[in-house]
């Protein structure tokens, strides 16, 4: 313990010594070197936490496609799935050729078109989901924080959705477009106005309270109107072609939550702006099957 207490007797005695050989310059300059590396630590911590941000965000867009992945796996394996039981089907055939029940040139040709029907529903479903990732992307991109914080953007099936929080968008209680969404709706324009093989379908959407103002009478009116006012809103002030713009109303029958809660009826009450590609060779192929080839061929 004495020996504790003698060295730190030496210890201090010889920081004061040391103390009193530095001149009152060299201590001006120590001091402004720690208050330049006090600032350095301080920048350093900023962009530290600047990292951690943008690191989450990244994690976020990474989920989301490991999300999309996940999909086309499962469609991929649903495909494999269906082209298996054509083979099965084949296999089926050829053992029952022996006793003259089928012929079997027919059915590879039934074959042969299955397979080219499937490859043509990969093909066009895999340029619709591309096409609409680069679109929310782009879209995303352009979107600044606060402004991510009222619109939610999702792909489901190919579709693009982007709903708005009516506050953003209305002035309470009314189907007006306020002036705050203007700079909101002019970057969804830019975007649909890029992407010009897209029809877009703007969907009003309110809570269950019931609305009584004048020339409006229930809530069907109220969400047809605000539907209505950001199509034109997208054609006369951002000139979004009209023919690929529609308008619908779902009143307070569409809801994503209960209204129990204010939260609730907050997040009930929004517009929907979805778009979609115009996919007619799809739809051709979807009305128009293999089968129906066959028989066409036939005749």
């Amino acid at each position: 313990m004495k020996r504790t207490k003698l060295a730190a007797s030496f210890l201090l005695a010889g920081t004061l010594l040391l103390t009193g050989c530095v001149s009152k310059k060299e201590l001006v300059n120590l001091q402004t070197d720690y208050n330049k590396l006090k600032d350095e630590k301080t920048a350093l911590d900023k962009s530290y936490q600047d990292a951690q941000i943008q690191l989450a965000e990244y994690r976020t867009q990474s989920k989301s496609l490991e999300d999309r992945l996940n999909e086309a796996r499962k469609n991929n394996q649903e495909l494999r799935n269906s082209y298996a039981t054509l083979q099965g089907s084949l296999d089926k055939s050829l053992q029952q050729n022996s006793q003259g029940n089928i012929n079997i040139s027919k059915l590879v040709d039934e074959i042969n078109a299955s397979n080219r029907y499937i490859k043509q529903l990969v093909d066009t479903k895999s340029k619709s989901d591309s096409l609409n990732v680069v679109l929310t992307n782009n879209l995303t991109r352009s979107l600044s924080r606060e402004e991510l914080k009222e619109v939610d953007v999702k792909v489901l099936k190919g579709v693009v959705y982007i709903s708005l929080a009516d506050n953003m968008l209305y002035k309470s209680g009314s189907y007006e477009i306020n002036e705050r969404a203007g700079e909101t709706l002019s970057k969804i324009a830019k975007i649909i106005t890029d992407y010009k093989d897209y029809e877009v379908l703007v969907e009003g959407n309110t809570d269950n309270v019931p609305i009584s103002r004048p020339n409006i009478r229930n809530n069907w009116d109220l969400s047809a109107l605000r539907a209505s006012s950001v199509v034109q809103a997208l054609q006369n002030q951002y000139g979004v072609d009209p023919k690929r713009l529609s308008a619908a109303g779902r009143g307070e029958y569409n809801p994503i939550t209960d209204n129990d809660s204010e939260l609730g009826k907050q997040r009930n009450r929004r517009t929907q702006i979805i778009i979609t590609p115009k996919l007619d060779q799809f739809l051709e192929l979807i009305d128009k099957a293999p089968e129906a080839e066959e028989e066409e061929k036939a005749e």
